[in-house]
């Protein structure tokens, strides 16, 4: 069970603080969850789209993924029965744009 922290944030794994930052990094760092939220950022999909979209990721995992980024609000289930992302999941993914450039260049330059 996680504890509070004085301020009453949450504690995340690997913080003691309950920053907002540890948290977003928290999430972000689980098995699959930036390629979820990469692989939404041009239309919605449906789940088994998302999962062939993600290599063939565990249906177990990849719901518990999305679970927990639709708790953080960063994913909706749309009218259709497909993923994607809400105003705030758009907004992380455009903040994602200007590392998905430097790894562009970096691939480029380095021959990976």
């Amino acid at each position: 069970m996680a504890k509070q922290a004085a301020s009453g944030s949450r504690i995340v794994r690997g913080s003691r603080t309950g920053r907002p930052i540890m948290a977003l990094l928290d999430l972000l760092g689980r098995r699959w969850s930036l390629r979820i939220l990469w692989e939404l950022r041009d239309a919605p999909l449906t789940s088994r789209s998302l999962r062939t979209a993600c290599d063939e990721a565990s249906p177990t995992v990849l719901q518990a993924r999305l679970t927990e980024l639709r708790d953080a609000g960063f994913v909706e289930l749309g009218d259709g029965g497909g993923y994607g992302l809400t105003a705030l999941g758009r907004e992380l993914c455009e903040t994602f744009m200007p590392l998905h450039r430097f790894a562009e260049r970096w691939r480029s330059s380095s021959g990976v």
